[in-house]
């Protein structure tokens, strides 16, 4: 691991995204119609995505414990994509960044989608799960260009 010992602890937030096209009209219907014989899949996948974040350090090696203070999941339906549009947030006050924790949150999220989903549409993709925004530590604020704030 990374020795961080000798870093001063500051606030730190990190921002990732994500999405699952769903394979099928028929998949994002039910998924619309709160229809899925699994069940409710946007809430479920927020829970994946927060627990997801909380794993971190059993599921990345070498990456730090991080008492996370806060993370936020959003799952929103995009008619046009035929998707489940995935962001979550998270932060924490400390010596190391939270950007594994914000990734692992919507990677969680479109995995838990996927799961939830794949009777009715096998064919559906997880795409373009990025870091799209970080803050705080010594390397400040970062933002992925031409990510607007949506």
């Amino acid at each position: 691991m990374v020795d961080v010992g000798l870093k001063h602890a500051t606030r730190r937030v990190a921002v990732a995204r994500g999405r699952v096209v769903l394979g099928s009209r028929a998949a994002f219907a039910a998924v619309e119609a709160n229809a899925v014989a699994k069940g409710d899949v946007l809430s479920l996948a927020r829970v994946a995505g927060i627990l997801g974040a909380k794993a971190v350090p059993s599921l990345i090696p070498l990456c730090h414990t991080v008492v996370i203070d806060r993370v936020q999941v959003s799952a929103t339906l995009d008619e046009a994509r035929n998707s489940v549009e995935l962001e979550a947030e998270a932060s924490a006050s400390g010596k190391t960044g939270v950007e594994m924790e914000a990734l692992a949150a919507v990677t969680s999220a479109a995995l838990t989608v996927y799961d939830m989903t794949k009777a009715l549409a096998k064919g559906s993709v997880i795409e373009a799960v990025r870091l799209v925004r970080k803050s705080g530590g010594r390397s400040g604020e970062w933002r992925r260009e031409g990510e607007g704030e949506e």
